[in-house]
């Protein structure tokens, strides 16, 4: 695979995979979507088919990495770094193209929510879940989840170790059952098998932090939320930024290392 194609493929995927996976959680999310407050297990799901879809997208070209936790693991395994910049750089803007697009489909229920008085609070307004949840999640604006993760309990230690612990099985599952042929990427039957994975997890371990388990789906998205004009969007949480980057890069090291050890 050429630099190109890496780059190419990671920034489409990746684009594909915030697209389908941030617009489950505005559809659930904002006010005035037909899918509105449709649960966890559509989010769950969701999350499951954009990284199904964004992997047959983006396989053939880069072999659909699309999570600087799995480019990390496949380059301790391999030994091979020199991509590595390559692929961080086209997961990290496919990610943030994939969150406009978010925004620009669902503009018009971004704005109604956003000036929505349940919603952001004004003269009259009485409390609802939004604003507890943007209370408990400090310095999180009322659409922040749309884009990017948050801790249900703010304990740094317990939601690093979230993180670590849900890439970690996302990553021995790739590294086990997913890759192609070439041992470079996602294969066919491995894009499927990470889908229903990344379902798992969100089932299982996503109650904590909401499972970032992928650094460019996080950080991606929230420098978009920060940069966008969205009335009334609150802040970033820019404190809590750092962990859903860290700890899926410590989780995916974790998973080749022992995947070293033991399966190679």
């Amino acid at each position: 695979m050429s630099s190109s194609d890496i780059f190419i493929g990671e920034t489409i995927g990746t684009a594909i995979l915030i697209l389908l996976g941030g617009g489950v959680c505005a559809a659930v999310t904002l006010k005035a979507s037909k899918a509105r407050n449709a649960g966890w297990l559509a989010i769950a799901f969701g999350w499951g088919f954009a990284v199904m879809t964004a992997v047959y997208i983006a396989g053939p070209l880069s072999g659909a990495h699309l999570n600087p936790a799995v480019t990390v693991a496949l380059a301790i395994k391999d030994g091979g770094w020199s991509n590595v910049p390559v692929y961080f750089a086209g997961e990290f803007l496919g990610a943030m193209i994939g969150a406009a697009l978010v925004w620009l489909a669902y503009y018009g229920q971004f704005h109604a929510h956003l000036t929505d008085k349940e919603i952001v609070g004004g003269p009259g307004a009485q409390t609802t879940a939004a604003k507890a949840v943007e209370a408990q999640e400090k310095g999180a604006g009322p659409v922040l989840g749309i884009f990017s993760t948050g801790p249900e309990i703010r304990n740094t230690a317990q939601n690093l170790a979230t993180e670590i612990i849900g890439t970690f099985v996302l990553l021995l599952a790739v590294l086990t059952q997913g890759l192609n042929d070439a041992g470079n990427g996602l294969g066919v039957l491995g894009g499927l098998i990470t889908a229903l994975v990344v379902v798992s997890i969100g089932l299982s371990l996503g109650g904590p932090t909401g499972y970032a388990i992928n650094p460019a789906r996080d950080l991606g998205p929230r420098v978009v939320h920060a940069l966008l004009p969205l009335p009334n969007k609150g802040g970033s949480d820019w404190s809590y930024a750092w962990i859903p980057v860290v700890g899926p890069l410590i989780g995916g090291a974790l998973a080749a290392g022992l995947y070293n050890v033991a399966f190679a």
